[in-house]
């Protein structure tokens, strides 16, 4: 039995529009991983390990740190997270972080986010070695992936692409517009519909007009981090929707950054919130995990032969 990803959400379908809903596409892939996982074990007789960073007790942080263990149990794989208080000294999470790269049976490591303002993210950026970086923020993963070269890619992005192919959402040749230049979705989100041939539109808050330019966009990606910033009034009728965005409103509810009762009445397919994007990100991260555990075995293999 697979994690249901819909956290107990249930939303009502349109019946002019298309829902993309993740738990499909999540299924999908948590199948396909879980069995990776019990090769893996089998050739290698041990569990993949991922290794969680936890600063501060932040609730929406613990909570996703504990969903992730959750899922990795799931899997079959092995996990632990490492908690630290608000005010530790970042040059303590360093080290730890150092002993983590160089442990052999540990193979995906992450640093949850927000971190405290002790933190430099700029540094914090460089901490996690590549081969473990599961998360794919390292900017030798960003570098990768812009030149098109074989990456860990980031997993809120290719959560997106990965629902998009599933519900055979084609982007060759279509116009896509982006909203958000994050490192985290915005920037990495656009590198990958690049790769697929989209052409792309990149908005961000200083871009000016922005209705005229969103309308332009049979498919639209918003990553903006504002709730309810999206009405009909952005949308070409017809078009895909995307809403990364997730927020909990004063009555406890979540949101997006799309007004989705407005925006369903004119577009063909889009994403709920929750149980659209967000649910992918884990999925992506369980994926990336058995990726690096099978990387490093088969380095570790080509290492001996090239020795013997």
């Amino acid at each position: 039995m697979l994690l249901d990803l819909n956290l107990g959400f249930v939303i009502l379908k349109s019946a002019s529009m298309i829902q993309l809903f993740a738990k499909p596409v999540a299924e999908k892939i948590q199948k396909e991983v879980k069995q990776r996982v019990s090769r893996f074990k089998l050739n290698y007789g041990r569990l993949p390990k991922i290794s969680v960073i936890l600063v501060g007790d932040d609730t929406a942080s613990r909570i996703y740190t504990q969903r992730k263990g959750e899922l990795s149990s799931l899997l079959g794989m092995d996990h632990e997270t490492i908690s630290f208080p608000m005010d530790v000294n970042p040059e303590l999470v360093r080290d730890r972080v150092r002993n983590l790269n160089d442990d052999p049976k540990i193979d995906g490591i992450l640093i949850q986010r927000p971190l405290p303002k002790t933190f430099r993210e700029e540094e914090v950026l460089y901490w996690i070695s590549p081969d473990k970086d599961v998360d794919a923020f390292h900017p030798v993963h960003a570098g990768e992936l812009l030149l098109g070269l074989p990456t860990f890619r980031p997993c809120t992005p290719a959560g997106v692409m990965e629902l998009l192919s599933f519900y055979k959402i084609s982007v060759s040749g279509r116009l896509v517009c982006v909203i958000g230049r994050s490192s985290i979705v915005g920037k990495p989100m656009a590198a990958l519909l690049l790769q697929s041939d989209a052409t792309v539109i990149q908005c961000h808050s200083k871009t000016q007009n922005l209705k005229e330019l969103t309308r332009q966009a049979s498919i639209l990606v918003v990553a903006a981090g504002r709730p309810g910033l999206i009405d009909a009034s952005y949308v070409q009728p017809g078009a895909t929707v995307i809403d990364v965005g997730i927020h909990r409103t004063q009555d406890g509810r979540l949101t997006g950054d799309v007004r989705f009762d407005e925006v369903a009445q004119i577009a063909s397919a889009m994403t709920p919130v929750p149980g659209g994007v967000g649910p992918m990100t884990l999925s992506i991260l369980m994926q990336n995990t058995i990726l690096a555990a099978e990387r490093r075995e088969n380095k570790n293999s080509s290492l001996l032969i090239s020795a013997e």
